[in-house]
């Protein structure tokens, strides 16, 4: 017997250095790598020191600036995979905000690594081409709702890749998170408003309006400076009474500023008149906003070196503190009917993906200049401030679209409910096992059933396999500063890490091990199919069996230090694991990792549940979050091993001491010893009290004495 384990221990070994040797990483990128990925016309330029980017240019054009900037994922969002991992990617954006391509340098995302492989992931994401950074972008699923036909309006559906749910998840917040840091950084684009999306114009409503009413109703917003109020602005300055104008006549208009929101119809038809609102339309971009600025009096917000098209030196707009810069749209306003004869009017447009919110107040700044002196003369400005926020009539806000992780949570709401039923089932059961237990054809049948239940649709439906790389991965981040909250992108594991929580101290490690494990209910399985092919079923000697249990702990002390300490030894030791292969992947993986989870399935047909027992390193961690448990919940009478062993012989887990007692780490809580325990025909001591009882009335019956 002892051979046999060697020879066994020798291919497991074999099949561990085949699997390892699979395995490669990729490293960082240097100006020479991102040159033979863009190749001439476009050439590259030196990396950023301000924010890690290579700005990528055009040959034919290298005065006009970048065309577009590549950049690691990993520099700007180092956001953990589900093996702990950030996932590493390139991604290129044009100035436009356009997706140029995204790339895939590096990932630890156990399902790729040998599982599906890496040619689906690189499929994913070459979706992301000439799709722009102000689109809604999330990803589908096969699971639910995220559906290909929902991708109307702004939003953009990705096709997911099955059984990589989680991960691809992952991988849309890797390249979101990036990109708008860069556009932040190079695009202007603006951080999210804090009441969600951008308003946008309600071009349902229309009334015709007075250039008076739209001052009244505030759609159009002015400040007025007469002399005297732009005198005291310099007060305190050399610049004091250089104006003899507005010394001569301190009650006169000095500037009328003017601002006003043009994308609803019913402010951009009134001031710029139907043709001119029409040609406002054409001229701008989907979500990009516009407003008029115009300014009467002695002073204008343009000054003499104002080139049309570009932006005006004299005005500022700040939302919430971050500065937009304005263009010229290069169209030539009419004066609005009603209106004060005005000095200067531009139409005046912002980036397509700056982001400025018209529903939140836009603080518009005009910049006033006096000089002193005639040669080299002393410049002193000051500024003014107009605070502009079209009436709420005129504007809708669109609803925020819900976070990625809580999309994954609805996309999965059938299988959380059926998962949740069943859970819910497993509880009532363990808590009242006495009905279930009793009738060992009763027992056997649920206990089938629902392990079926957990191999097909927990396992290889719903990929619900918890795996000692959740608890690596955790590590990992915890270690790396980072957050846990890559897990909310898997709600199905989720929901069953709180489940298992709340059994650990209620019933201790066996509810998870005993009934929720995927690769476990395969295992029992096998065992089963073993013992109708006739097999020899065997136990391994006392002294072989505690030295590998043993040896699973040491096993889970290394993958925990590892992943701390050598991740990327932690993410080949975590092939111990079969469950990629069985469940996560259905088998479909290269020959080692098949070959080395069928020997271990072959193993359980002789000798019962051996990888849960004696190899697995998530059962080692099982088992000391079962030492939380609070009760001896399993039923024991003063006659258990002394001297019934009947329970004992029958505990296929050898989890019952000779003397009765239960070793709670070693159950599975397959509920065989309850049944036993409350069925009186099989139950030694109840069934010896009965005899007793039947013959002591048998002898009073017949008179005998007793």
């Amino acid at each position: 017997m002892s051979t046999l384990i060697r020879r066994f221990a020798a291919v497991l070994c074999v099949l561990i250095g085949a699997m390892a040797a699979t395995t490669s990483f990729a490293g960082e990128l240097t100006r020479a790598d991102l040159e033979r990925r863009f190749a001439p016309p476009l050439r590259v330029g030196d990396k950023a020191g301000d924010v890690p980017v290579w700005p990528i240019g055009s040959e034919l054009a290298p005065d006009d600036g970048p065309v577009g900037w590549a950049f690691e994922s990993i520099d700007l969002a180092p956001i953990p995979g589900f093996e702990g991992t950030p996932i590493n990617l390139l991604i290129a954006l044009d100035a436009r905000g356009n997706f140029m391509s995204v790339e895939v340098l590096r990932q630890h995302e156990p399902v790729f690594l040998g599982g599906l492989g890496e040619s689906p992931l690189h499929e994913f994401v070459r979706q992301y081409a000439n799709r722009n950074l102000s689109q809604s972008i999330t990803v589908s699923t096969v699971y639910g709702a995220s559906s290909a036909a929902e991708g109307a309006g702004n939003r953009v559906v990705l096709d997911g890749i099955t059984k990589a749910t989680a991960s691809v998840r992952i991988v849309n917040q890797t390249v979101l998170t990036a990109a708008v840091a860069v556009a932040r950084a190079r695009l202007g684009f603006a951080a999210p408003s804090i009441a969600g999306p951008p308003a946008r114009a309600r071009e349902d409503r229309y009334e015709q309006r007075s250039f008076n009413d739209l001052l009244d109703t505030g759609a159009i917003a002015t400040l007025r400076l007469a002399n005297r109020d732009a005198e005291a602005l310099f007060a305190d300055s050399d610049a004091a009474g250089l104006d003899p104008a507005a010394l001569a006549a301190p009650d006169e208009t000095f500037v009328e500023f003017y601002v006003a929101w043009l994308n609803p119809p019913g402010i951009g038809r009134a001031i710029l008149g139907d043709a001119g609102f029409a040609e406002l339309q054409r001229a701008l971009e989907p979500g990009q906003q516009a407003w008029w600025v115009a300014t009467a009096g002695r002073t204008s917000f343009l000054d003499e070196h104002f080139v049309r098209g570009t932006a005006p030196a004299r005005l500022t707009l700040r939302q919430g503190g971050v500065p937009f810069e304005l263009r010229d749209a290069d169209l030539d306003p009419r004066t609005p009917p009603g209106a004060p004869p005005l000095n200067a009017a531009l139409v005046l447009k912002a980036a397509p993906l700056a982001g400025v919110d018209p529903g939140s107040v836009q603080d518009f700044g005009l910049t006033l200049a006096r000089a002193r002196g005639a040669i080299l003369p002393e410049i002193t400005h000051r500024g003014v401030q107009v605070n502009y926020r079209a009436p709420e009539s005129y504007f809708e806000r669109p609803p925020a679209p819900p976070p990625d992780w809580l999309i994954a949570w609805q996309d999965r709401r059938t299988d959380l409910t059926v998962i949740g039923a069943a859970l819910a089932l497993l509880a009532a059961v363990l808590a009242r096992p006495r009905w279930i237990s009793l009738s060992p054809r009763r027992l056997k049948l649920f206990r089938f059933g629902f392990l079926a239940f957990t191999l097909g649709y927990l396992g290889w439906h719903a990929q619900g396999q918890l795996s000692i790389v959740q608890l690596t991965g955790a590590v990992k981040m915890l270690y790396a500063g980072q957050s846990l909250a890559s897990y909310l992108y898997d709600p199905v594991s989720l929901l069953l890490i709180a489940f298992t929580l709340a059994s650990f101290l209620a019933w201790g490690r066996g509810a998870f091990c005993g009934w929720l494990c995927p690769f476990g209910a395969l295992q029992e399985f096998a065992a089963h199919l073993g013992r109708l092919c006739r097999l020899p079923q065997r136990r391994l000697p006392r002294r072989l069996a505690q030295w590998l249990d043993r040896g699973r702990y040491a096993l889970l002390l290394a993958l925990v230090g590892a992943a701390a300490f050598a991740p990327r030894v932690a993410g080949k030791l975590v092939e111990v694991e079969p469950f990629k292969t069985a469940i996560t992947v259905g088998f479909d993986r290269t020959w080692p990792f098949v070959a080395y989870a069928g020997v271990l399935l072959a193993l359980g047909t002789v000798y019962y549940k051996f990888f849960c027992r004696y190899l697995c390193p998530l059962g080692a961690a099982m088992v000391l979050g079962g030492k939380l448990r609070l009760l001896r919940w399993l039923p024991r009478r003063s006659e258990c091993g002394k001297p019934c062993q009947r329970c004992r012989h029958r505990c296929a887990y050898d989890a019952i001491d000779r003397n009765g007692a239960i070793r709670y780490d070693d159950c599975f809580q397959c509920l065989d010893c309850v049944g036993i325990y409350h069925d009186p025909e099989r139950c030694a001591p109840v069934m010896l009290l009965r005899r007793k009882a039947r013959h002591a009335t048998t002898t009073v019956l017949s008179g005998r004495p007793r």
